[in-house]
């Protein structure tokens, strides 16, 4: 398996693949044919961030995942980051085939790399798959994650 950084290109599969499979297992929206120009817009503003990458994982030139990661500065900690993933989303047909820990060591590979403190995540608290997969690679929930919608619609 290939891990690399997400190209233009990559985009529609992407957002097919983290539209599949919402918290209740339906899709989180209808999804047009051709997608609207603001993917691509927000994939260019991902991808001039030095911060943040969008990565895919492939197998055989396939796209079989994906995840976001973006390296967070603190002054607590000693001034060192902490690496924030995610977006974790792993091709329906393609589950349960050990991806997805993959995926995940090599964010861990890569944050150690970067001398980060920590991996830090939020998962959906209904989740409790992804809670049980999170913590069988020895993450913990430490933490209570809060957050306000301020719209669930563009523009």
């Amino acid at each position: 398996m290939l891990i690399r950084k997400a190209t233009l290109s990559d985009v529609p599969v992407i957002v097919r693949m983290t539209n599949d499979g919402g918290p209740d297992g339906k899709p989180r929206e209808t999804l047009p044919e051709i997608l609207p120009p603001h993917y691509e817009n927000t994939f260019k503003q991902i991808d001039a961030d030095p911060t943040t990458s969008l990565m895919v994982a492939e197998i055989d030139g396939k796209i079989v995942g994906t995840f976001h990661l973006s390296f967070l500065w603190y002054l607590a900690g000693k001034g060192r980051p902490d690496a924030q993933v995610e977006a974790v989303h792993v091709a329906r047909e393609y589950r349960s085939q050990g991806i997805g820990s993959e995926m995940m060591r090599w964010v861990i590979s890569e944050a150690k790399k970067k001398d980060c403190r920590r991996v830090q995540l939020t998962t959906n608290r209904d989740r409790k798959d992804a809670h049980r997969f999170y913590e069988r690679l020895g993450f913990t929930p430490s933490h209570h994650g809060m957050k306000l919608v301020l719209s669930t619609t563009r523009g």
